[in-house]
């Protein structure tokens, strides 16, 4: 593992412990917060079909469906999942990007994390040229464009 893969592993863990990334369902309101119209449809739709499913007599024995089924599915409205940050998934494109997104196009580094790479002794003087060119042409680099220094370079682990 060459120096610049180590000091981005080390970033990722640490932003996935400060901001509690571990792929758990943690119960949330933002929900209705976010969406306070669509919450309140939803349930005016529900009261709705159920009043329809009471008044008819074919459809009355299976309130306690729409009961459950409207449960279960308002469920996952009400839960939210702050996925894991992972090394492995730079520059990867497959269904793990519909599930966490391309947040290493998207999220920028940390400054320290470049201050690091350009204070250490183990990276090579061409990619801390290269790095400090990034940086004057952005300004702001991704957790891509930190990879893309090292791209080429061995991968073991």
């Amino acid at each position: 593992m060459t120096e610049i893969q180590h000091l981005l592993h080390q970033t990722i863990e640490r932003l996935n412990r400060e901001e509690k990334r571990d792929n758990r369902p943690r119960f949330s309101i933002s929900f209705i917060r976010n969406y306070p119209g669509l919450f309140i449809a939803m349930y005016v739709g529900w009261f709705a079909t159920l009043i329809v499913m009471l008044q008819s007599e074919t459809l009355v024995d299976s309130v306690w469906l729409l009961v459950v089924l409207f449960v279960l599915m308002n469920g996952f409205f009400f839960f939210d999942v702050n996925p894991r940050y992972k090394y492995e998934d730079i520059d990867v494109l497959d269904l793990r990007v519909c599930y966490n997104g391309e947040w290493y196009n998207t999220r920028h580094v940390p400054d320290s994390l470049i201050n690091d790479i350009l204070h250490s002794p183990r990276v090579e003087p061409e990619k801390k040229t290269l790095l400090n060119a990034m940086v004057s042409r952005k300004g702001n680099l991704s957790f891509y464009d930190i990879f893309s220094l090292d791209k080429g370079a061995n991968t073991a682990r």
